[in-house]
């Protein structure tokens, strides 16, 4: 078996190279239109607005812009924790990439719905928020915590 020569070595390689570069520059083209398009940047943001760039969402935006949370809390206040920031791009970042991904292939049901995981975010923030009442009515004897979602699931939207 021949050992390659510098040359060939380089022949080799630079379609790799240009290939390589041209999947480079597709993904890093197509991500930065998609979040040019997307607004992307204002989802970074608190702006309660941001989450109507959807078409899906508005119904919810406009439902929360006439409830009885729109002067106390914002969309993040409610869907997002408040432990620390890294948890709260955490999942502010699984929800861009599966809503992205549901709108971008109209598989998502209309009226959106909440996943498990943004229940139990939301319920942890009823909690927190209104400590002082759940505390009176969170039976200690309970193994389940309060369900405060059972009861009052449109709270925020419309309620």
């Amino acid at each position: 078996m021949a050992s390659q020569t510098p040359r060939s070595r380089a022949r080799v390689l630079l379609p790799v190279m240009f290939i390589l570069a041209g999947l480079f520059g597709a993904i890093v083209g197509l991500g930065g239109f998609t979040f040019i398009y997307a607004k992307g940047d204002s989802y970074l943001t608190d702006d309660p607005a941001a989450c109507a760039n959807c078409h899906v969402m508005r119904d919810v935006y406009t439902a929360w812009s006439r409830g009885s949370h729109r002067a106390v809390a914002g969309c993040n206040d409610c869907h997002t924790p408040h432990d620390n920031i890294v948890a709260k791009y955490a999942v502010k970042g699984i929800n861009g990439f599966n809503h992205s991904l549901a709108f971008t292939t109209g598989n998502f049901h209309e009226p959106i719905r909440i996943t498990s995981m943004n229940r139990d975010v939301a319920l942890h923030n009823c909690q927190s928020c209104h400590a002082e009442v759940t505390a009176m009515i969170n039976h200690s004897g309970n193994k389940e915590p309060l369900d405060c979602l059972k009861c009052h699931s449109r709270v925020g939207h419309d309620e």
